[in-house]
C-alpha cells in the first residue's frame, strides 16, 4: 500500500518530522525562506497532507487546488494563515499545536517586560558604542517592577502564566482585559478584571496575550497608547496586527510611555529599514518566544500526530475544527 503523499512547507524539529517522513511519502522544503504563494500551491496540490507555518497562506484558491487534500496541520498556536472556514466546506481537518508553547512564551513575555523596562539593550548599545566611561549616577535609569501594576490583555493560558510570574515573583498586582472572567486568576493571583480603558490608565506594564481577530486588529494605536502612563512599559508577544506600529514608534519617539517590547510585528520580519530597529526604548526579537527545545519539539510531535491522525480518518489530538468530522474528505 503507498503512503500518502505530504508536503511540508519548512524543516521543522526531527521529533516530528521523523514520524512524517516514517508514515508518508512526504517532500519536505529545503530552502531557509518559506515557498512562495504559486510554489506552495503547485506542491500542495497533488497531496493528500500538508504541513504549513503561520508565514503560508492557505486560501480557498490555494484549497481548491488541492482535490486531495485531507488534512492541514499547522506547525503554530495561531492559525489565521488559513481559511479555516474554506477548509471545512471542503472537508479538510486543520490541526494546530497548543498548550506546549504556554510557559516558553510567557518567559518570553517577562524577559521584554525587563530588558525593555531596565533598558538592558540600550545600555549594551551604549558600551558597544565605546560610551561607557564611568558609572553613572543619573544613566540608564530604568523602572522598578516590585509592587507594581500589570495589565494583561487576554488572560488565557499564556496571560495567565505571565500574570502568575509577575505576581508570585514581583508582587505586582494583576488587571486584566478579557471577553471572558477568569477565576483561577481571580482566585489565586487576585487579578480584577477591568474594561480596556482601566487597564490602560493604570498599568505599569502592560502584557498582550490576545487572539488576533476583527476586534483585536489595531487595538493598540495612537488613542490607546495616548492612555497609557509616561512611564508605563508594553509587551506584545501574540500577533503583530494587533499594535499599530508606527503609532507605537511615535508614543516611543515621543515620550508617551516609557519603553517597549515585541516579539512579533506587522509585517513580518520588518524591512531592514525599519524604524522598528531605529528606535532606542524598543526591543524587538525575531519571533522567538517558543525557540526553546523542549517547546519547540513538543510543537513538532503534536503536528506530525496531527497530520497522521487526518490521513488515518481520526480524531486530530489538536483539531481547529471538529465540526468538519461528518463530511471530512477519505482517502
Amino acid at each position: 500500500m503507498s503512503k500518502p503523499r505530504v508536503f511540508v512547507t519548512r524543516q521543522i524539529p526531527s521529533a516530528g518530522l521523523d514520524l512524517i517522513l516514517t508514515h508518508t511519502n512526504a517532500e519536505v522544503w529545503p530552502e531557509p525562506l518559506p515557498p512562495s504563494y504559486d510554489v506552495l500551491r503547485e506542491k500542495a496540490a497533488p497531496c493528500e497532507g500538508l504541513v504549513s507555518l503561520l508565514t503560508d497562506r492557505i486560501d480557498a484558491e490555494l484549497l481548491d487546488a488541492c482535490p486531495k487534500l485531507r488534512v492541514i496541520s499547522n506547525y503554530a498556536v495561531g492559525f489565521n494563515n488559513i481559511d479555516v472556514p474554506a477548509a471545512t466546506q471542503r472537508g479538510i481537518c486543520v490541526g494546530n499545536t497548543p498548550g506546549v508553547l504556554t510557559d516558553a512564551t510567557a518567559d518570553m513575555a517577562f524577559c521584554l517586560l525587563i530588558a525593555a523596562a531596565r533598558r538592558l539593550v540600550d545600555g549594551f548599545h551604549y558600551g558597544q558604542a565605546n560610551k561607557w566611561l564611568t558609572w553613572e549616577p543619573l544613566g540608564h535609569i530604568g523602572q522598578d517592577l516590585v509592587g507594581r501594576t500589570l495589565g494583561i490583555v487576554g488572560m488565557g493560558r499564556i496571560g495567565y502564566a505571565m500574570a502568575k510570574r509577575c505576581r508570585l515573583g514581583w508582587e505586582m498586582n494583576v488587571i486584566y482585559h478579557d471577553q471572558q472572567a477568569n477565576a483561577q486568576a481571580e482566585t489565586v493571583l487576585g487579578a480584577k478584571k477591568v474594561d480596556f480603558a482601566t487597564l490602560l490608565r493604570e498599568s505599569d506594564f502592560v502584557s498582550v496575550h490576545t487572539d488576533l481577530n476583527e476586534t483585536t486588529r489595531g487595538m493598540f494605536n495612537a488613542a490607546a497608547f495616548a492612555q497609557m502612563k509616561r512611564t508605563a512599559v508594553f509587551v506584545n508577544t501574540a500577533r503583530g496586527p494587533i499594535v499599530v506600529e508606527q503609532d507605537l514608534i511615535d508614543a516611543l519617539n515621543g515620550g508617551v510611555i516609557f519603553a517597549a517590547g515585541l516579539d512579533v510585528t506587522d509585517p513580518e520580519p520588518p524591512q531592514p529599514n525599519s524604524p522598528l530597529f531605529r528606535t532606542p526604548n524598543l526591543i524587538v526579537a525575531p519571533h522567538i518566544a517558543s525557540a526553546t527545545t523542549g517547546t519547540r519539539n513538543a510543537m513538532a510531535e503534536i503536528c506530525a500526530k496531527n497530520l497522521l491522525a487526518g490521513l488515518a480518518g481520526t480524531d486530530l489530538p489538536a483539531w481547529v475544527n471538529p465540526e468538519v468530522s461528518p463530511q471530512r474528505r477519505r482517502g
